[in-house]
């Protein structure tokens, strides 16, 4: 998936200009989250936190055709990619991307009146989870995968201001990082609802975990998801050519 474009059934991603290219673990991602259920009668909001190429955004907006999307990030050269995909594709009247910290997000939410307070029903996110790993020297990179750009602490803690009261928080992370992202979840306030372990292989261990977390307490949702199986080929049929 590392090539300067990467075509989709109903947009195209073109990433030359972004550090972390599209891949697995984003386009699991997009098929997966979830709006909840029963919201009020008005356009659903979601945010994507570190949107990259735009990717995330592009997919919550082509599966749900009456949400506005807002994506942000901290890398200029990112967010002008996004801007790019957004614009030539089928939803650019509904995604906005913003070159914005999640904490400079939240401050503006918290230091404004309540009746502008920017807020929203669904946030996803594909976090940096590098933490002690040796730095790349390709500095743009390295800034996407660590986490001392995004801490779990400071997504959860910043997530759970933005998210309205019956919103739901999504992520995906490597399986050996599900218990540190899990921990800093329960110390912001919120119960996990949903979890599906990802295998590359049958007989392999999970490599990778989508998770959701609420507001409020919810049955917990365990499921498992295989790469090579109807499992992905199902979720991806609407997205993959």
């Amino acid at each position: 998936m590392a090539n300067d474009y990467f075509s989709f059934r109903q947009f195209t991603i073109r990433q030359e200009r972004c550090a972390m290219k599209v891949g697995t673990d984003g386009t699991l991602l997009g098929a997966w989250a979830e709006l909840p259920k029963n919201l009020p009668q008005r356009p659903p909001r979601i945010l994507d936190i570190g949107t990259g190429t735009g990717l995330i955004a592009l997919m919550m907006a082509q599966r749900f055709p009456t949400a506005h999307i807002v994506g942000i990030d901290i890398d200029e050269d990112a967010v002008r990619q996004a801007q790019e995909n957004v614009a030539d594709s089928p939803f650019a009247d509904r995604i906005d991307i913003r070159l914005q910290s999640l904490a400079d997000m939240k401050a503006q939410q918290t230091d404004g009146k309540a009746e502008d307070a920017e807020t929203f029903d669904a946030i996803v996110s594909n976090p940096p989870y590098f933490t002690d790993a040796l730095r790349c020297p390709d500095a743009q990179r390295s800034m996407a995968r660590h986490t001392d750009t995004l801490s779990y602490r400071t997504l959860m803690d910043c997530a759970w201001c933005l998210l309205n009261d019956d919103g739901e928080l999504s992520v995906v992370v490597p399986a050996d990082c599900v218990s540190q992202m899990e921990s800093e979840a329960i110390l912001a306030g919120f119960f996990k609802r949903r979890d599906c372990a990802v295998k590359t292989t049958l007989r392999k261990a999970p490599k990778r975990h989508l998770l959701s977390f609420a507001k409020h307490a919810c049955p917990l949702e365990r499921t498992e998801g295989l790469l090579t199986s109807d499992w992905h080929d199902k979720l991806m049929k609407d997205f993959y050519l």
